[in-house]
Formats: structure tokens, C-alpha cells, sequence
């Protein structure tokens, strides 16, 4: 049988607010089942939801992470919508796929060997002023991403996360163009 959720555990399984949910549901636009006054939600149903209105359009995304976890996360998260991913654990390389190759995004991690997520996100700057880059970082309110955010405006992303937490970002970015926080 179909693990079944509440509101609740909807909202914060996508990590949006009830109302959203509400909104959702108003609309028809979220799969959920009436048990008597109260909606449920098939946990199967609200992740093919996710992949099926990810964005609609395949984006070619570059991830930068030292953490070879986290790079298969999102490439998992991000190829089964129909996403091509590009993943460095060197954030050297990183920088240079960055620099050659064009990319709908770029998901950085903060803290890095060699080259911290700061540099990397001014070098990438420097080429291309309006490449989208999400931070992701268990820092956010380290004296890093300060300097990072002399760089001009960008999304961030906490750790720990979850794949709807990629797909959320990336939905924000590629349909509004705002960085999503």
C-alpha cells in the first residue's frame, strides 16, 4: 500500500509553506486524495509531480562540490527530470568547464580545497556576469560567504538537502531568472 502524508509532512517534504500547498491543491495542481476533511498525499505521486513539472525544458547545469556524495545527488535529482549534468570534485576544474562550456546554471559549494567557493564564484563572474549560481554551503553565515557576496546576487542552498530542494532552486532560476534563497 502507498505511504500516505499529511499536509504537513507535504509542505515540509517540498520545503514550502502550507498556504503554497493550499494554493496547490486550489489550483489542482498537486496530487493529493480526500480522507474526509482532510487531503493526503502519496509520497510516489509528489516525487514523479516534481520530475514531471521540474521545468519542462532540459538545462545543462555544472555542479561544483568536493563531496562526491552530494555531486551524485544531484546528478541523480537532476538527470532523471532530463537535465545534463556536469559534476568537479576540483573546484580548479570546476572554474574551467565554467569558463569554456555554456551552462543554464551552477550549483558551488562554499568550502572547498584549493580554491574556496568565494574565488570560484568571482573568477566565473569575471566571464560570465549572468550565469545563474546557487551557493550550497552548511555556512551560510560564515565570514565565506560574505566575501561571497561581494560577487554580486546568488541563490543559496543549506545543507543538508534534499532532491526536491534541488528541483525547487532550479525551477525558481529557469522559470523567473531571480536567484531563488
Amino acid at each position: 500500500m502507498a505511504e500516505l502524508i499529511t499536509l504537513e509532512e507535504v509542505a515540509d517534504y517540498l520545503r514550502v509553506t502550507k498556504k503554497t500547498i493550499y494554493r496547490l491543491l486550489e489550483k489542482g495542481q498537486i496530487p493529493s486524495t480526500r480522507v474526509g476533511h482532510q487531503y493526503r498525499f502519496e509520497r510516489g505521486a509528489i516525487d514523479a509531480w516534481l520530475r514531471q513539472n521540474s521545468t519542462g525544458v532540459a538545462a545543462r547545469i555544472l555542479v561544483i562540490d568536493d563531496d562526491d556524495s552530494i555531486c551524485d545527488l544531484f546528478r541523480d535529482s537532476l538527470e532523471e527530470s532530463g537535465h545534463v549534468v556536469t559534476t568537479c570534485t576540483d573546484p580548479l576544474e570546476g572554474l574551467q568547464f565554467a569558463k569554456e562550456k555554456d551552462f543554464s546554471m551552477v550549483f558551488l559549494d562554499l568550502k572547498m580545497p584549493q580554491m574556496d567557493g568565494a574565488e570560484v564564484l568571482k573568477q566565473i563572474r569575471a566571464v560570465k556576469p549572468d550565469l545563474p549560481v546557487t551557493i550550497v554551503t552548511g555556512y551560510p553565515d560564515s565570514e565565506l560567504m560574505s566575501t561571497a557576496l561581494e560577487n554580486g546576487p546568488f541563490g543559496v542552498m543549506k545543507k543538508p538537502f534534499l532532491s526536491a530542494d534541488i528541483m525547487t532552486v532550479l525551477r525558481t532560476y529557469l522559470n523567473s531568472g531571480v536567484p531563488a534563497k
